[in-house]
């Protein structure tokens, strides 16, 4: 299986295009006015707390004040609170947090006038970015991502990612991290740290408490609201989450982003240093690589895929329906049930397919073909399960209904892919 990144650059920001053996699955765009990018973290003014929410809003330096949720407040919300008006005041500059007295935690279904005042500072991370009208959502359980693991201050839990299945090296993950945590932070490991060694750990570790110190010393100045940790510029965050062993090529059309990228893949993964590649050609590399033509094809109503078959995707206010049609097919199958699941099946990797490039968020519902057998239908459901494997975004996958309908939850934490 071949996996590239195409990373195009011109005057209003950088688009990523991800291939899998040539097909696009993925696209991203980086445009320089975004502000408010998933993972920054403001020092921002509590505006006011609305009861009847349970939340606040919060000025962040958007149109829309960001809102807030109790719930996303995180226990140890009384501890950061104190935290962030010591150092600003310049009253604390140790940042280590291994004698830092903490707070009790807040009560677990507690009001949100008893932990927050209007005017108040407070430390915030951007959850979701601003879409259409709404302003960002933000939560003050702060984490700040690596490659290999996730560091929560004011936290000593340490937790392995689920997707991590073997018992033996969760066990041994757990032991390493435990070993070289510094107290008063928490770790979550992500799945690309199995097998990995405690100095690539520890490396990944202590990079991100550089970033927290040098986050708590803009605080003492800082004027409010600010961005005081924005996340690594997107080609490394988008490398940081999605690259891994099995990319065969990363082709940029810029040097200087070209060197960036090199010199952080040589820090992540130093052996494949070499499929980082600069485009020097006068086809534009959208164009080289097929993507345009892709983009062109991919966002209309109807999607055609092979053998005559097509899709219908439709988007209204409260969800997605995808209807899936075996088009002007010759019946040289056996019968009417195998060129239905045979369809269902290309449909539901098309579909896979489609909602990582649209990015399609909330309610999706597909009409496949009808099916009469169980084992038919459980085939299909197991099938998109798989293909779905690799989408980052949340989401659940209910069975076929009676109807022959699946639905669909996926989260969306960006704006949506409009082309």
């Amino acid at each position: 299986m071949n996996k590239e990144l195409i990373i195009r650059s011109n005057s209003e920001g950088v688009d990523f295009a991800l291939l899998k053996d040539g097909k696009l699955i993925e696209l991203h765009k980086d445009e320089d006015s975004n502000n408010f990018a998933v993972g920054d973290v403001f020092i921002a003014k509590i505006r006011k707390a609305v009861p009847g929410l349970n939340a606040a809003f919060v000025n962040v330096g958007y149109e829309k004040d960001a809102f807030l949720h109790y719930h996303d407040l995180g226990p140890k919300i009384s501890s950061l609170l104190k935290f962030t008006k010591s150092v600003s005041t310049g009253k604390l500059n140790d940042f280590s947090l291994k004698d830092y007295p903490f707070e009790k935690d807040i009560d677990k279904d507690g009001k949100i006038a008893n932990v927050l005042k209007s005017n108040q500072s407070m430390l915030v991370q951007i959850v979701k970015e601003p879409i259409s009208t709404k302003g960002p959502r933000i939560s003050s359980e702060l984490s700040i991502a690596g490659r290999y693991i996730v560091l929560v201050p004011f936290s000593d839990r340490i937790s392995i990612s689920q997707k991590i299945e073997d018992k033996a090296e969760k066990d041994r993950l757990k032991r390493l991290v435990q070993s070289i945590t510094p107290k008063g932070f928490g770790v979550i490991v992500r799945t690309v740290a199995e097998g990995k060694k405690v100095a690539e750990l520890d490396k990944d570790l202590q990079n991100l408490l550089g970033r927290w110190t040098a986050m708590c010393k803009k605080l003492n100045k800082a004027h409010h609201p600010t961005k005081v940790l924005g996340e690594l510029n997107k080609a490394s965050s988008i490398l940081r989450d999605i690259f891994n062993d099995s990319f065969t090529g990363i082709h940029v059309d810029d040097e200087a982003l070209y060197i960036q990228i090199k010199d952080y893949v040589q820090e992540i993964a130093p052996n494949k240093e070499s499929i980082v590649k600069l485009h020097q050609s006068n086809v534009p590399i959208y164009e080289k690589f097929g993507v345009e033509r892709q983009i062109k094809t991919a966002f209309g109503k109807t999607v055609s895929m092979a053998k005559g078959a097509y899709l219908v995707i439709e988007h209204t206010e409260a969800l997605h329906v995808v209807d899936v049609n075996s088009g002007n097919r010759s019946n040289k199958s056996n019968s009417q049930e195998d060129t239905a699941l045979e369809v269902n099946l290309i449909s539901a990797t098309e579909v896979a397919r489609q909602l990582r490039l649209r990015d399609m968020g909330g309610i999706i519902v597909i009409d496949f073909i009808d099916l009469n057998k169980a084992d038919n239908r459980k085939k299909l459901y197991n099938h998109l399960r798989d293909e779905m494997k690799d989408d980052r975004a949340k989401h659940k996958i209910l069975p076929p209904s009676k109807f022959g309908l699946i639905q669909i939850t996926r989260q969306r934490v960006r704006p949506r892919n409009e082309h």
